[in-house]
């Protein structure tokens, strides 16, 4: 019988049935008694006896129509055809009804043998039988429309046999009428033997959806059916009365099929009662034992494979919901088999007419012959028809039995079966691939023998909690663990286990090959791929791993950990002049030298580019640095008492504290790191300067990295190649740049800038050959001499600002030059612009034409001068743009001239028309031989390329002097002219000289002038 649900969603109790529990049952029931007990005692009178028998039971078969007719309208969903069926039929049991009392009560009168109630009585059962074909599973194929009219006809002509013989025959002859014309006047009961053999038929067929309303609606038929046949019968008949105990019978039948529609208790079930627009409620989960067990238990679905939907060559097929309900709730005669023998029953009802009447000692009537002769040759085809079904099916049984087989053994997974002890039952044949072990030989075998030790524990643990959890909450549980191969070897196995006859079934794959990718993978994503070293995210984890594990006990609070943050120095060089792979070569190299210079326990990783890192945990005085003599450049500053190293705690004896021992892994670092690379045939070297911060109480893993990169741009600062510790100044240092660079910004935007011009002069004659355009801050804190002196330091914020004011530097000179042009000065203006700003579209050959077309200038009185060429011969971009200047006729000037090699290789590989001396050979260009020879070889060497010479910084008349005699043709500086205003610039212009020193004076007074007390040059510069 139907379950009722056990979870709904609020809008099905919403859909509560008002007919439903305990109170309309017992008030039905009482109904039902009141009128039995009425019609037992007559009712009073006969009067009320002929009302209560006819109008009492027209009312209950209204009652009984508009109850169905309601629910078909409002609540019966895909089922309202049936439930209208029923009511019609309802309908015209209440007609035939009133019209019976019309005669009897009404008009007084006996009612005609042939009435319009006649026909009404025989609407009724039609309309019934097509109603209850409604409810059924109705056939799919032509066969099984062949078995449901077959089955009818079993039923029925059983019926129709047993029923002639017993009763209709005799009708017959009691009313003296031939038995075919008494048939035509028997056709109620011929009416209600097929409705009784379609409500057999179908109660086998019925889907399970509202089972407790069609059951009722079944009872409430079957107890019709059962008055109709007792009305027939002529004993009853000669002596019935409207309002007998008789009518009784049809009062409940009425009453029932009106509370049929509501039987169900709820009227949000699965397409009953439930609006269009509403989703059924979640059905709970089968129980354990309604289930299978496990994927592979497909004996219990071989009937559902062979026949979709559930259904066998007889039945329609229910909806998905009706057979899992199907599945929980199946009829009771379905369960004991009775359905299977309807047939052989139908038979022996045949069998058992024709000896009644024998026995009787009539004679066999020729409709009872032919109607058994039918049934049994239906019982034949039925058979016969069953049989052909069980062919096909155990046809289609055993290719599927066989493909199943097919599947198992041709997997590349090995499905195993263990016993609830542990021994292995089946084992399939790809153990063999997998395994390395024959599955005959693994049969018998204990699954714990297989399994690694270091698992074994685990995978019990889990098999153990999955038997212990019902197996409709955990159908399925999944393992990973280690297998022994047959070669000694171990396998990563996986395996999806399901419960199997008390034991487990495993469905294990060999996933060796991917957790051994899962792991190059994690490996990948956490190391460099160059050199194998942690990358930053991993270094990143390792410092707050470091951070969280506190200080070191017994050291009052001491940092434990120490992190360096390492640059090499002239990496550049090294892959703009030997290449990219030799750079990689020498990256690899550096990070070996790294791992070996530190402490196993320790960490090393790369974080981009030529960047390294260390991260040093613990005190290294119980290693092999303890031991070791204090040595490099940290214990000879200690030894001189550096500041710096004092600060980390060293006292000047050489012995001293952590920090100091950490000083000296450090310098051990920066000496490998320094040592010459053998990269490609060729001797390299390169230097390191190291940052050091240490761990502070509530440094987190970004401040102690940040701490340890401003220690090492302090040491690049300072020279590079030195090791340098971080202090506090630092960190206000970058606060102080930083927000200098927004005071500059600020000051940008506020029109704070103003624009002054140096004056280049021809160190024969004193003539302005070009103005050198430089800009200043006017503001509250004073004339600064250049706003990018102030945003240079160890870190550079600001390299926004200085886009920013390169451009404005740019635009502004090209407008000033434009207004002096247009006044036929002439003069072409310089501009000092870093490599890296050319990467601004702003300074691109496109942007650079337009300012000039703006102002109608022409290129060459533009001159663009690189304070460096590191960074565009390193970018093949920069320098393109830079040739794409030059083909325009933009001078291009390159400073910082002899400072070092790239300065020279970059005469060759760049336009250049001007080179600027560095200021360091100028400064010493009166003081030190050397350099002067150093200066006189640039000078000659430019002058062979064609390429002019400045000397930039020439304060003092002495160095003009010394620099004409060397062949420098141009000179800036103190000791011609300061930077001038506007107004300043445009009376020097005007008179297009500035005085320069005098020609050299007699040998006499130079001898003199070499050997002076005081050999330092005269700082004086004209006024």
């Amino acid at each position: 019988m139907h379950r009722p649900r056990t979870s709904r969603s609020p809008r099905a109790g919403a859909a509560r049935s008002p007919l439903s529990g305990p109170g309309p049952q017992l008030a039905l029931a009482g109904m039902c008694a009141g009128y039995a007990v009425g019609a037992v005692f007559g009712w009073g009178s006969p009067e009320v006896a002929r009302v209560m028998g006819d109008f009492g039971l027209s009312g209950a078969a209204f009652l009984a129509a508009g109850s169905c007719l309601w629910y078909a309208h409002r609540r019966a969903g895909h089922l309202r055809p049936a439930w209208t069926l029923f009511g019609l039929s309802s309908m015209m049991i209440g007609l035939g009804n009133a019209i019976w009392g019309w005669y009897e009560v009404v008009l007084r009168e006996s009612v005609p043998r042939t009435s319009l109630a006649d026909l009404c009585y025989l609407l009724f059962a039609p309309l019934a039988i097509i109603g209850l074909l409604m409810f059924a599973r109705r056939p799919v194929t032509r066969a099984g429309w062949i078995c449901l009219g077959l089955d009818a006809w079993l039923i029925g002509g059983s019926l129709m046999t047993l029923s002639w013989s017993v009763a209709l025959a005799h009708t017959a002859q009691w009313r003296g009428e031939t038995v075919a014309r008494a048939a035509l006047a028997l056709a109620y009961p011929l009416l209600d033997i097929a409705l009784v053999s379609m409500v057999l038929v179908l109660h086998f067929r019925c889907g399970t959806r509202h089972r407790a309303g069609v059951n009722t609606a079944i009872g409430a038929l079957a107890l019709t059916v059962l008055c109709d046949a007792l009305f027939t019968s002529p004993m009853l008949r000669a002596h019935y009365s409207s309002g007998q105990l008789l009518d009784a019978g049809w009062f409940a039948a009425s009453l029932l099929l009106a509370y049929a529609p509501w039987a169900g208790g709820r009227g949000a079930q699965p397409g009953v009662g439930r609006p269009p627009d509403e989703k059924p409620a979640k059905e709970p989960a089968s129980p354990p034992y309604d289930r299978p067990s496990h994927p592979h238990d497909h004996a219990s679905h071989e009937y559902d494979h062979a026949y979709p939907q559930g259904r066998d060559p007889g039945c329609g097929g229910d909806p998905p919901a009706e057979r899992r309900a199907g599945r929980r709730a199946r009829p009771f005669a379905e369960t004991l088999g009775i359905g299977a023998l309807a047939p052989y029953t139908a038979a022996a009802v045949c069998v058992l007419s024709i000896l009644m009447t024998i026995v009787a000692g009539r004679n066999v009537d020729r409709v009872v012959v032919y109607t058994a002769s039918t049934v049994v040759l239906a019982l034949l085809v039925r058979q016969g028809i069953t049989l052909a079904d069980n062919v096909a099916l155990t046809r289609e049984l055993a290719q599927k039995e066989n493909y199943f087989r097919s599947l198992v053994q041709g997997s590349s997974d090995v499905i195993m079966i263990a016993a609830p002890d542990g021994k292995l039952r089946y084992v399939s044949p790809a153990a063999t691939g997998v395994y390395g072990r024959e599955a005959d030989r693994l049969i018998g075998c204990e699954l714990s023998t297989l399994i690694h030790p270091d698992d074994l524990g685990r995978v019990l643990h889990e098999l153990r909690r999955f038997l212990s959890v019902p197996a409709a909450l955990e159908p399925a549980t999944r393992i990973e663990c280690r297998v022994r191969h047959a070669e000694g070897r171990w396998l990563n196995v996986e395996s999806s286990v399901n419960r199997y006859q008390g034991g487990l079934i495993f469905n294990s794959r060999d996933v060796t090959e991917r957790v051994r990718l899962q792991a190059q993978l994690q490996h990948s994503a956490s190391h460099d791929a160059l050199t194998d070293l942690p990358n930053r995210a991993l270094f990143t984890e390792r410092v707050r791993l470091a951070l969280s594990d506190g200080t070191v006990p017994g050291q009052g609070g001491a940092p434990e950990a120490a992190v360096f943050f390492i640059d090499l120095d002239g990496f550049k060089a090294v892959n703009d002049t030997i290449g990219h792979q030799a750079g990689d070569e020498l990256l690899v190299q550096a990070g070996q030298r790294l791992r070996e210079s530190v402490r196993a326990g320790d960490t090393t990783a790369r974080l981009g580019g030529d960047e390294f890192a260390a991260l040093i945990v613990g005190d290294p005085a119980g290693g092999e640095e303890a031991d070791q003599p204090a040595v490099g450049p940290a214990a000879e500053a200690a030894e001189a008492g550096d500041p710096a190293v004092q600060r980390a705690g060293a006292p000047a004896g050489g012995t001293g504290s952590r920090e100091y021992r950490i000083l000296e892994i450090a310098e051990r670092v920066r000496a490998a790191l320094s040592r010459p690379y053998l990269l490609d045939g060729r001797e390299v070297r390169v230097a390191a300067s190291i940052g050091i911060a240490f761990t502070e109480p509530g440094a987190t893993p970004a401040a102690l990295m940040r701490n340890a990169d401003l220690a090492m741009y302090r040491a690049k600062q300072a020279g590079k190649a030195r090791v340098e510790l971080y202090v506090p100044q630092l960190q206000a240092d970058a606060v102080r740049r930083t927000e200098l660079a927004d005071r500059l910004r600020r000051a940008l935007h506020a029109g704070e800038f103003t624009l002054v011009h140096q004056p280049v002069v021809d160190l024969a004659d004193g003539r302005i050959t070009a103005l050198s355009a430089q800009a200043r801050w006017r503001s509250a804190h004073g004339l600064l001499t250049t706003p990018l002196e102030l945003l240079r330091g160890p870190r550079p914020e600001a390299g926004e600002r200085a886009t920013e004011m390169t451009g404005w530097l740019v635009k502004q000179a090209i407008a000033e030059a434009g207004r002096r042009h247009r006044k036929g000065l002439t003069v072409p203006v310089s501009v000092r612009v870093p490599g890296p700003r050319l990467a601004d579209r702003a300074l691109g050959a496109g942007g650079v034409e337009a300012l000039l077309a703006e102002h109608a200038l022409p290129p060459s009185a533009l001159v663009i001068e690189l304070p460096e060429a590191e960074s565009v011969l390193a970018a093949d971009e920069l320098r393109r743009r830079l040739l794409d200047l030059s083909g325009l006729g933009v001078g291009i000037a390159l400073g910082g001239f002899g400072s070092g090699g790239t300065a020279a290789a970059a005469l060759h590989r760049l336009p250049v028309d001007l080179v600027r001396l560095d200021g360091e050979l100028v400064d010493g260009l009166l003081d030190f031989p050397q350099l002067r020879k150093i200066a006189a070889g640039l000078l000659r060497m430019a002058a062979d390329l064609g390429i002019d010479s400045l000397a930039d910084g020439v304060d003092h008349p002495e160095q003009a002097t010394a620099l004409r005699a060397l062949g420098c043709r141009r000179g800036q500086g103190l000791a011609f002219c300061e930077p001038l205003d506007p107004a300043r610039l445009r009376r020097a212009l005007d008179a297009g000289r500035l005085p320069v020193p005098p020609p050299p004076l007699p040998p006499a007074r130079r001898t003199h002038r070499e050997t002076p007390a005081d050999p330092t040059p005269s700082h004086s510069a004209p006024s």
